[in-house]
């Protein structure tokens, strides 16, 4: 295993190379082994600027915020507040969605592990003011419910929005407020910023989206909306940060001076797996409250993913070893640097192997893709299944809403048979081969849902 003094010695020699390698505009990484935190900065912030990206840059960590999210919460049911199997309306009354039943009997629990069942990409921009999630909630009134609430995970970033309005109620204050209040201050973190006023403050990375001819190029928008805070809109830090909080999680909710961030038992509760998941590209196999959960050759690595806007941020946790790497990035090649820096290290440092991504069958089965042919649509893609003339399957999916506006283009794919009733795309996608799940039968056998680790409903 590699000391602590070797992780700092190949991050110096191969870092800055390897970001350049990948085609990332710039990345920072941070290391927590042995108790010591190694760190490693190359690229640049901004491709427009030049400015170097450093150690102590921020960058967005997108929905690893959703992890800080669920400490809240959970900071809530230590302190008697919430118990995760009550309706969600015990605590926040003015709860509504398109569903009453359903409105009625959604728990917290359901929330924190994505299987809510009501559509879970509303990026309803409310506005910059303090009361932003407040009149978020209100917006969603309307929104359907795809399946019966605890029924099927599907990743769900307006639950956790909801989730943010249930720590404001109960706290009496902002969410943002809340996080640095009860999470960043007492943990020592110093360039924890929740949004674009504090980030200014400090080296703040901007997302890198392709250009003409593939070229990454500044993104037009630094981030989502506010509204969206609590799943992931705008939180940004530094590596070093992000490893000061999974350092509490694995002080058993503890800080370096011994003050109690989150009881030993709620920790361990969170890691605890709450549903299974279908087997997708770049999820893991289960998901606890906030935590993706991984099982990997007898032993578990838990952490989380986020995309924004042009930025990618990974984090990766083996508690029995007491390792945790936090990669951030801002554009470029971002499953290649996961799999040449963290992957790499993850293994040097464990002995624990990440499993390679789905990769489409060499001599794929034959199949007839008439169940799952038709169109699909939620209220950020439209996506279509077809078969050409060649019996070729094809998936086209249609940006539309705030992912459009931000630049995203569609996606058109070939799709062979995986395993069961998922197909997978048959070339790579930023890195990846995408794994597309038929799930459900209507009366005349026809798919209901395609889940792709959001359920989306036939239109």
């Amino acid at each position: 295993m590699m000391s602590p003094e070797s992780v700092q010695s190949w991050l110096d020699e191969h870092f800055a190379r390897i970001v350049a390698e990948r085609e990332v505009p710039g990345a920072s990484v941070a290391v927590l082994t042995r108790g010591q935190v190694l760190t490693a900065a190359g690229g640049v912030l901004s491709r427009t600027t030049g400015v170097e990206a450093t150690t102590d840059s921020v960058f967005q960590i997108g929905s690893i915020t959703k992890l800080w999210t669920s400490a809240l919460v959970m900071q809530l049911v230590d302190d008697g507040l919430v118990d995760l199997d009550a309706p969600l309306r015990t605590y926040l009354p003015e709860f509504t969605i398109g569903d009453e039943a359903a409105a009625g009997t959604i728990t917290t629990r359901q929330l924190l592990c994505h299987v809510a069942g009501f559509e879970g990409d509303i990026f309803t921009d409310t506005g910059r003011g303090e009361d932003a999630v407040e009149k978020y909630l209100a917006s969603i009134h309307d929104i359907p419910q795809l399946f019966e609430p605890g029924e099927v995970f599907s990743y769900n970033n307006t639950g956790f929005v909801v989730l943010g309005r249930l720590v404001e109620v109960l706290r009496g204050k902002p969410f943002d407020e809340v996080l640095i209040e009860r999470l960043a201050t007492p943990l020592g973190l110093t360039h924890v910023s929740p949004s674009p006023y504090e980030a200014i403050m400090y080296r703040a990375a901007v997302g890198h989206v392709p250009g003409e001819g593939g070229v990454m190029v500044p993104a037009p928008t630094w981030a989502l909306a506010r509204s969206n805070a609590p799943a992931g809109s705008m939180l940004a830090m530094t590596p070093r940060d992000l490893l000061g909080f999974i350092a509490m999680h694995l002080a058993g909710g503890t800080t370096p001076d011994g003050s109690v961030v989150l009881k030993p038992a709620t920790v361990t509760a969170m890691r605890q797996p709450q549903v299974r998941l279908p087997r997708l590209s770049g999820m893991g196999g289960a998901w606890g409250l906030g935590w993706e959960l991984e099982e990997h050759d007898g032993h578990t690595v838990i952490g989380h993913d986020g995309g924004t806007i042009g930025q990618a941020a990974f984090l990766r946790f083996a508690p029995e070893h007491g390792v945790a790497i936090a990669l951030l990035t801002n554009g470029g090649d971002f499953f290649g640097i996961f799999n040449d820096v963290l992957a790499y290290l993850l293994k040097e440092l464990t002995g624990v192997t990440l499993p390679g991504r789905p990769v489409p069958p060499a001599e794929p089965e034959t199949i007839d893709p008439a169940p799952y042919l038709g169109r699909y649509a939620d209220t950020i893609y439209d996506i279509t299944v077809s078969q050409d003339a060649d019996g070729a399957i094809w998936l086209d999916r249609v940006p539309k809403d705030v992912i459009a506006e931000i630049g995203e283009k569609p996606m058109r794919a070939q799709l062979v048979h995986f395993e069961g009733d998922s197909l997978i795309s048959l070339e790579p996608t930023h890195g990846i081969h995408p794994v597309f799940a038929f799930i459900g039968r209507d009366d005349a056998g026809l798919a209901k849902y395609i889940h792709y680790g959001r359920v989306v409903a036939r239109a």
